[in-house]
Order: C-alpha cells, then sequence, then structure tokens
C-alpha cells in the first residue's frame, strides 16, 4: 500500500511541505456555503488527513465565508507543531 509520504516534499522557507495536501473547499455546507451538515464529521476528516501526514491545507475565505477556517482552527488546535 502506497503512503502519503511517498509523494515527496518541498520546502517553503523553513518548513517542509508535502506535496499531497487536502482541498478544504467540501468542509462548508452545501454547495460551499454555510455552516456544514455535520461539524464533528468535518473535523474528524481533517484530523485524519492531519494523522495520514497532510500538512498542507488549500483553503480560501470564499469557502463558508469563514467557517470553514473555524472547523480548520478546531481540527488542527491539537497539532500545535503544524500550524
Amino acid at each position: 500500500m502506497k503512503t502519503i509520504h511517498q509523494a515527496g516534499k518541498f520546502r517553503i522557507g523553513s518548513r517542509d511541505v508535502g506535496r499531497m495536501g487536502y482541498g478544504a473547499m467540501q468542509l462548508a455546507g452545501p454547495g460551499v456555503f454555510g455552516p456544514p451538515r455535520d461539524r464533528e464529521a468535518s473535523v474528524a476528516v481533517l484530523r485524519a488527513a492531519v494523522e495520514s501526514g497532510v500538512n498542507h491545507i488549500d483553503t480560501s475565505d470564499f469557502y463558508g465565508p469563514h467557517i470553514t477556517n473555524q472547523i480548520i482552527r478546531q481540527a488542527l488546535h491539537p497539532y500545535p507543531t503544524i500550524c
């Protein structure tokens, strides 16, 4: 089985960033806008991504707006070394 680590990394400043990231557009509600149907499921998905080695999350103020960033903040809170 292949892992996310096999995709490799690149450096941005002093950080190693995995080539495989997570696109956060669908964390928000239906059609990208509004709160998610299941906030805890959204948090769990992000935490699973981090546990799999993801350290790059693609987001935008357009997603939500602001809801996606709040979910990301909640999900990453237990991982201070990657923030």
